[in-house]
């Protein structure tokens, strides 16, 4: 295990250095100059050479590939265009909100997802396995633009159980303001997460060992906790922990519709207002993350299947 650890972490650098090219391709070179977009298209040659001075854009492109490198490995991403704010700090500061409202959404929706996922293939064929089906797809049909403008309206304004909007730093201040959007996070994602997780299950069952689990005489109960689920938890492992780096993103629409200060406002606001700094450190953060947790996935794939020989 170690030494895999250790050779997957090295594997890692030349993927860094991939992707942190990809960045720079686009942003760099197909994304255009972006002191069209920071001046307006009235701005002097003049004008436009002196904040590609003042950005750093006027050195070799090498350099300016080379600082986006050296940002991934030690999160330092410079300063906002935009906020002449320190970007880590951004970061750190917008983390926080961002993952108090996605981070116990995903958790609730996962465990949840899985418990029901369990009970409908218990139940497969039988009239609750179709009823939570429909309700799955009926949901997933629904846009979540709808979910928050109609959670927002009925729930927060007629009836004024959660905080409508807004953000307080702190435990426990912050929990009034993203009970809502955890709530909606929760409906959001459990209609994709039991469609997957009862596909997944679903094939464990029809497998040999299980028809061989009873002729042995197990209970059918037995069989799906004991056998079958444990079987289905590589599938599931994957589709978990691919999940988590995106969290640390946030939710754009969430964080937009409940002025949440978390990382998705910090990247909207970037988007629109053409922070490329930032913008290049989400991208380069999420990549890190997905790479990083791209490994703790093939380690947990040992602890539930000892078949598994990571090499």
């Amino acid at each position: 295990m170690k030494n895999y650890i250790i050779k997957r972490l090295l594997y890692i650098i030349p993927v860094i250095f991939g992707v942190c090219f990809i960045i720079f391709v686009l942003f760099n070179l197909v994304g255009g100059d972006p002191t069209h977009m920071l001046l307006g298209k009235h701005a002097t040659a003049q004008q436009m050479e002196e904040l590609r001075r003042t950005l750093g854009l006027d050195r070799p492109l090498l350099y300016q590939y080379f600082d986006i490198v050296k940002s991934a490995f030690t999160f330092d991403f410079g300063r906002s265009w935009n906020t002449k704010q320190e970007i880590s700090t951004m970061i750190m500061d917008g983390a926080i909100p961002s993952l108090s409202v996605s981070l116990p959404g995903f958790i609730l929706s996962s465990i949840l997802g899985l418990i029901i996922s369990v009970v409908v293939a218990y139940y497969r064929g039988r009239k609750i396995d179709t009823v939570v089906r429909i309700a799955c797809i009926a949901g997933m049909s629904i846009s979540s633009l709808a979910y928050i403008l109609f959670f927002q309206w009925f729930f927060a304004y007629k009836l004024s159980l959660f905080e409508i909007s807004g953000y307080e730093y702190g435990f426990p201040n912050f929990l009034p303001y993203i009970l809502l959007p955890s709530i909606i996070w929760i409906i959001l994602s459990i209609g994709p997460d039991v469609r997957f997780y009862r596909t997944v299950i679903l094939d464990e069952i029809y497998q040999d060992y299980v028809r061989t689990a009873r002729a042995k005489g197990l209970s059918e109960i037995v069989i799906l906790l004991k056998h079958v689920l444990k079987n289905a938890m590589i599938p599931i492992i994957t589709y978990v922990v691919i999940q988590l780096p995106f969290l640390i993103l946030g939710a754009l629409l969430l964080e937009s519709f409940f002025s949440i200060p978390g990382l998705g406002g910090i990247t909207l606001n970037a988007l629109n207002s053409s922070d490329f700094p930032v913008i290049k450190a989400m991208a380069v953060l999420s990549a890190v993350a997905y790479i990083l947790f791209s490994l703790l996935s093939d380690i947990l794939y040992t602890v539930f299947d000892p078949r598994i020989k990571l090499k």
